[in-house]
């Protein structure tokens, strides 16, 4: 199994947690948001200032190691931390010596791996690495296939002090409270997500859910439909669904409060958009990106920055806040009144 811990590969089954100065997991992120709570927190940025991390570390040898606990089965995703507790997942085969591929390949294979799964939710005690809970959300054969370097849990969780937030892609979406009691559940469909312009391929989901005051946030661009979707936390019941018309993309939406407003920025590979995050309706969009998408935004000041896929055109745009309407660049520009450089 792989997990991931600010997406630094951790082989061989083992969740590490490396020995800080501090009490605290994260600490440096506990003075931005008081904790972890999603994929590349906070501000989907992946920084966290002040950590005082040692230099070198050695799973094996447990050097600078606080402790390691063994989680089962094959992911991707990262853990989230909220207060004492750690949020991990991960999708346990039920064939031996199931694994993906490792080191440098570019083709678009599936996994030949269909074999019953149960898809995993674990709480770890932050201090000690126990687990304290985990639990099955699925069990049962993957309703899609995913590439043979990728697993089928990719999707970091969300937390927020009350629900932890678990995305498994068509095996579903799934809010528990901080105990493992099961709030509510919620089937997709099949998301089958693959190259562009050869549907055969089918490489699974990544994007990873958001929690944004009392709504879950997931974005869902697919080879068949293209959407993304707002549901009440407390009741799974869906607050609004805006469609799209978009190729298959891996990001994660990234929350930017700016002057007056806030915006829920989308990558994909027809348009970047804004929308708004309390209604899901368009604010701007952006055009000229490239395709097979994966970056999450990110901000800083009065900057939205965004990166693209596939090269060979492979753009990077700085994008302010409070933009509306088509901010698409135009001929050979680089720039415009939304687009500080490109």
């Amino acid at each position: 199994m792989v997990m991931h811990k600010m997406r630094t590969l951790i082989p061989r089954g083992l969740l590490l947690v490396l020995a800080l100065s501090s009490a605290a997991f994260l600490t440096g992120a506990a003075r931005t948001t008081g904790n972890w709570a999603s994929f590349r927190s906070p501000q989907s940025g992946g920084a966290a200032d002040g950590q005082d991390l040692p230099d070198k570390w050695n799973g094996p040898s447990g050097e600078n190691i606080k402790w390691k606990t063994t989680i089962p089965g094959l992911a991707h995703s990262s853990p989230v931390v909220w207060e004492d507790r750690l949020y991990v997942t991960s999708a346990i085969s039920s064939a031996r010596g199931a694994t993906f591929r490792h080191g440098l390949y570019g083709d678009g294979d599936a996994s030949k791996d269909l074999s019953s799964h149960r898809w995993m939710v674990y709480s770890i005690d932050k201090k000690s690495g126990k687990v304290v809970w985990e639990r099955t959300a699925f069990e049962g054969v993957p309703r899609e296939k995913r590439h043979v370097k990728s697993t089928y849990a990719n999707s970091t969780p969300a937390a927020d002090g009350k629900h932890i937030v678990a995305f498994f892609g068509s095996q579903g979406l799934f809010c528990y409270d901080l105990n493992g009691k099961l709030i509510w559940k919620k089937d997709l469909g099949v998301l089958n997500l693959g190259a562009y312009d050869a549907p055969e391929y089918e490489w699974g989901t990544a994007s990873s859910p958001i929690i944004h005051r009392d709504k879950v946030i997931v974005q869902c661009d697919t080879q068949k439909e293209d959407f993304l979707l707002a549901l009440d936390i407390r009741t799974g019941k869906t607050v609004w669904k805006t469609q799209r018309d978009e190729l298959p993309s891996w990001g994660t939406p990234t929350i930017v409060s700016g002057p007056g407003r806030e915006e829920l920025v989308v990558n994909a590979s027809n348009l970047i958009c804004g929308y708004d995050p309390a209604t899901g309706n368009e604010l701007w969009r952006l055009g000229g990106s490239s395709k097979i998408t994966a970056p999450t935004p990110v901000f800083s000041d009065d900057l939205i920055v965004v990166a693209s896929g596939r090269r060979p055109e492979a753009p990077l745009f700085a994008i302010r806040k409070g933009a509306s309407g088509d901010i698409t660049l135009r001929g050979c520009e680089s720039s415009n009144d939304s687009i500080v450089w490109s």
